[in-house]
Protein backbone atom coordinates (compact mmCIF):
# COMPACT_ATOMS: atom_id res chain seq x y z
CA UNK A 1 0.00 0.00 0.00
CA UNK A 2 1.39 3.25 -0.73
CA UNK A 3 2.03 6.03 1.55
CA UNK A 4 -0.36 8.54 0.25
CA UNK A 5 -3.22 5.54 0.41
CA UNK A 6 -2.07 4.89 4.21
CA UNK A 7 -2.28 8.83 5.16
CA UNK A 8 -5.72 8.82 3.21
CA UNK A 9 -7.21 6.00 5.11
CA UNK A 10 -5.44 7.40 8.72
CA UNK A 11 -6.83 10.72 7.73
CA UNK A 12 -10.57 9.17 7.23
CA UNK A 13 -10.12 7.11 10.54
CA UNK A 14 -9.22 10.09 12.70
CA UNK A 15 -12.16 12.28 10.80
CA UNK A 16 -14.88 9.65 11.93
CA UNK A 17 -13.72 9.30 15.22
CA UNK A 18 -13.57 13.43 15.59
CA UNK A 19 -16.96 12.79 14.01
CA UNK A 20 -18.24 10.36 16.35
CA UNK A 21 -16.80 12.03 19.61
CA UNK A 22 -18.56 15.48 18.52
CA UNK A 23 -22.34 13.80 18.02
CA UNK A 24 -21.90 11.57 21.97
CA UNK A 25 -20.80 15.21 23.03
CA UNK A 26 -23.47 16.79 21.33
CA UNK A 27 -25.92 14.25 22.53
CA UNK A 28 -25.16 14.39 26.14
CA UNK A 29 -24.86 18.16 26.01
CA UNK A 30 -28.49 18.63 25.01
CA UNK A 31 -29.55 15.53 27.24
CA UNK A 32 -28.10 17.22 30.38
CA UNK A 33 -29.57 20.41 29.43
CA UNK A 34 -33.19 19.23 28.68
CA UNK A 35 -33.21 17.56 32.39
CA UNK A 36 -31.97 20.62 33.83
CA UNK A 37 -35.28 22.56 31.98
CA UNK A 38 -37.28 19.94 33.56
CA UNK A 39 -35.71 20.10 37.14
CA UNK A 40 -36.26 23.94 36.98
CA UNK A 41 -40.17 23.67 35.35
CA UNK A 42 -40.35 21.26 38.54
CA UNK A 43 -39.21 23.34 40.79
CA UNK A 44 -41.89 25.97 39.38
CA UNK A 45 -44.27 23.53 39.53
CA UNK A 46 -44.61 23.53 35.80
CA UNK A 47 -46.36 20.40 34.74
CA UNK A 48 -45.96 20.44 31.05
CA UNK A 49 -42.51 21.91 31.46
CA UNK A 50 -41.40 19.09 33.76
CA UNK A 51 -42.25 16.49 31.78
CA UNK A 52 -41.49 17.50 28.35
CA UNK A 53 -37.54 18.37 29.37
CA UNK A 54 -37.17 14.80 31.29
CA UNK A 55 -38.97 13.70 28.10
CA UNK A 56 -36.24 15.11 26.25
CA UNK A 57 -33.64 14.06 28.00
CA UNK A 58 -34.69 10.47 27.75
CA UNK A 59 -35.06 11.28 23.54
CA UNK A 60 -30.77 11.80 24.13
CA UNK A 61 -30.44 8.50 24.97
CA UNK A 62 -26.93 7.18 25.65
CA UNK A 63 -26.52 3.77 27.64
CA UNK A 64 -25.89 3.34 30.87
CA UNK A 65 -25.88 7.40 31.68
CA UNK A 66 -27.07 7.91 35.04
CA UNK A 67 -29.10 11.45 33.64
CA UNK A 68 -31.60 8.78 31.88
CA UNK A 69 -32.08 6.57 35.00
CA UNK A 70 -32.76 10.33 36.48
CA UNK A 71 -34.94 11.50 34.25
CA UNK A 72 -37.34 8.32 33.88
CA UNK A 73 -37.31 8.25 38.19
CA UNK A 74 -38.19 12.11 37.53
CA UNK A 75 -41.37 10.88 34.95
CA UNK A 76 -42.61 8.48 37.31
CA UNK A 77 -42.35 10.81 40.56
CA UNK A 78 -44.96 13.26 38.49
CA UNK A 79 -47.15 10.56 37.87
CA UNK A 80 -46.96 9.33 41.04
CA UNK A 81 -47.77 12.37 42.45
CA UNK A 82 -50.59 13.29 40.40
CA UNK A 83 -51.63 9.96 40.57
CA UNK A 84 -52.16 10.75 44.60
CA UNK A 85 -53.55 14.32 44.12
CA UNK A 86 -56.42 12.17 41.58
CA UNK A 87 -55.06 14.19 38.59
CA UNK A 88 -55.43 10.92 37.14
CA UNK A 89 -55.60 12.64 33.81
CA UNK A 90 -51.97 14.36 34.22
CA UNK A 91 -50.42 11.14 36.10
CA UNK A 92 -51.41 9.31 32.58
CA UNK A 93 -49.87 12.00 30.52
CA UNK A 94 -46.64 10.93 33.03
CA UNK A 95 -46.30 7.64 32.40
CA UNK A 96 -46.78 7.36 29.07
CA UNK A 97 -44.45 9.93 28.23
CA UNK A 98 -41.60 7.93 30.01
CA UNK A 99 -43.00 4.42 28.55
CA UNK A 100 -43.06 6.18 24.92
CA UNK A 101 -39.32 8.17 25.48
CA UNK A 102 -37.78 4.43 25.79
CA UNK A 103 -39.91 2.93 22.65
CA UNK A 104 -38.57 5.93 20.76
CA UNK A 105 -35.28 5.49 21.81
CA UNK A 106 -35.00 1.73 20.32
CA UNK A 107 -32.67 0.61 17.99
CA UNK A 108 -30.89 -3.21 18.72
CA UNK A 109 -32.89 -3.34 21.45
CA UNK A 110 -35.61 -1.56 23.54
CA UNK A 111 -34.01 0.37 26.47
CA UNK A 112 -35.86 0.93 29.67
CA UNK A 113 -38.01 -2.33 29.48
CA UNK A 114 -38.21 -2.45 32.82
CA UNK A 115 -39.79 0.76 33.40
CA UNK A 116 -41.82 0.34 30.41
CA UNK A 117 -43.24 -2.85 32.23
CA UNK A 118 -44.18 -0.66 35.00
CA UNK A 119 -45.93 2.34 33.05
CA UNK A 120 -47.92 -0.20 30.87
CA UNK A 121 -49.31 -1.82 34.68
CA UNK A 122 -50.04 1.59 35.76
CA UNK A 123 -51.82 3.04 32.44
CA UNK A 124 -53.91 -0.25 32.92
CA UNK A 125 -54.64 0.45 36.10
CA UNK A 126 -55.58 4.23 35.93
CA UNK A 127 -56.88 4.19 32.25
CA UNK A 128 -60.67 2.89 33.59
CA UNK A 129 -60.68 5.51 35.91
CA UNK A 130 -60.55 8.23 34.04
CA UNK A 131 -63.44 7.37 32.17
CA UNK A 132 -65.22 7.43 35.92
CA UNK A 133 -64.52 11.03 36.21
Amino acid sequence: MSEQAKSIITNGIIIILISLLMFAAGTWWRMVSQFDVGEAALLKGDFTGAVAGYESALHMYIPFHPTIEKAAEKLWSIGEANERLGDINRALIAYRSLRSSFYADRWLVTPGTVWIEKCDKKIAALVPLQHER
